[in-house]
């Protein structure tokens, strides 16, 4: 393998895609803790129904990549983000650049190890970015945000991400190592705005399931993306985000993408839920995070404890975690006195 070659943290679908994605341009080493899942990517060059490009390499050891590797894409659920950063941070130095591809936030261990989410305050999350540079040595970080539906990426479709850094030289090693005939990379400095906007549009992805699995048609679907994009634009500039990002490739692209595909696992939850399987059943039948179920009691309580008016988010939440009806919860919300249609810009 080249000594060029850049590094994947995490071996779930999108960690494949972005792996897969990155071989078209130089070697590739994937960091797997799974033995077996390992052997099969060094062997047969495939995970399951998944076909992997040659130069992908395996390995179960977080030094030998790191050792390799100078650009590190680390792809982990938010809930275990921070445990693989300390794992790694032993070999990690100032000089490597880490771009991840996380969408979700991580919590103060006094909140989630009690699901104390009440108690949650800004002071008690933190971006993935932050996570990396409180972890690590590292200060080069980025993140990867736009509609990258996994499955539409290893069917070889086009899209386009966006590499948000506060560094123009972050930005430009991941347009080098991405950029594709079918995969465009934007540029942003609103690192803030782009792990926000990533992070809630889990959220109305949620949202749109719990409607199409009710049987209802894309003009209830479209307001309730529309207005929700409002909510989470609000907590997102309470959290310090600017609105702009929320408009863009990682905001409204992404948001569109995921909340209208059946390939997305938050919309797949929310239609699963209104079909009737409880939550529980959901979760377990699961072989990934749907990071849209953590984030959205976040928000939540976020939105409580700062008193914003988040009728969309409220709902949701009281959808999945109070046995609120769905049908009475679409009743409310078409009876809610809206007052202007954008007053955020």
């Amino acid at each position: 393998m080249s000594r060029a070659a850049v590094g994947v943290i995490g071996s779930g679908n999108f960690g494949l895609a972005i792996s897969n994605l990155l071989a078209v341009n130089q070697d590739v080493f994937l960091f797997t803790r799974r033995e077996v899942k390992r052997d099969q990517i060094n062997s047969e060059h495939r995970v399951s129904d998944t076909r992997l490009a040659k130069n992908i390499y395996a390995t179960s050891s977080m030094e030998e990549l790191c050792r390799t590797c100078q650009i590190i894409f680390p792809i982990i659920p938010s809930a275990h983000f921070r445990d693989v950063l300390r794992t790694a941070s032993e070999y990690l130095r100032p000089s490597h650049i880490l771009i991840h591809g996380t969408k979700g936030l991580d919590i103060h261990e006094s909140i989630e190890k009690v699901d104390n989410y009440q108690a949650i305050r800004k002071r008690h999350i933190h971006r993935m970015s932050e996570v990396i540079q409180l972890e690590t040595s590292v200060l080069r970080v980025g993140c990867l945000s736009g509609p990258n539906l996994a499955k539409e990426i290893h069917e070889g479709q086009p899209t386009a991400t966006v590499i948000a850094s506060d560094y123009d030289e972050v930005i430009e090693a991941g347009q080098h190592v991405l950029n594709s005939d079918r995969f465009f990379v934007f540029g942003s400095h609103d690192l803030v705005g782009a792990e926000y906007a990533g992070t809630f549009k889990n959220i109305i992805a949620l949202g749109s399931g719990l409607l199409a699995g009710k049987g209802l048609g894309k003009n209830i679907q479209a307001m309730m993306i529309t207005r929700a994009l409002h909510e989470v634009i609000y907590l997102g500039k309470e959290l310090g985000s600017s609105s702009r990002a929320f408009l863009g490739t990682a905001g409204i692209a992404d948001t569109i993408a995921t909340s209208l595909s059946e390939h997305s696992r938050n919309y797949r939850v929310g239609y699963t839920f209104a079909k009737g399987k409880p939550l529980d059943d959901i979760v377990n039948s699961m072989e990934e995070v749907a990071e849209g179920l953590r984030t959205i009691k976040i928000a939540y309580f976020l939105s409580k404890n700062y008193k914003k008016h988040t009728p969309i988010i409220d709902t949701i939440y009281r959808i999945f975690y109070r046995d609120l009806r769905l049908d009475r919860a679409i009743e409310m919300l078409m009876r809610y006195p809206y007052a202007q249609d954008v007053d955020f810009l």
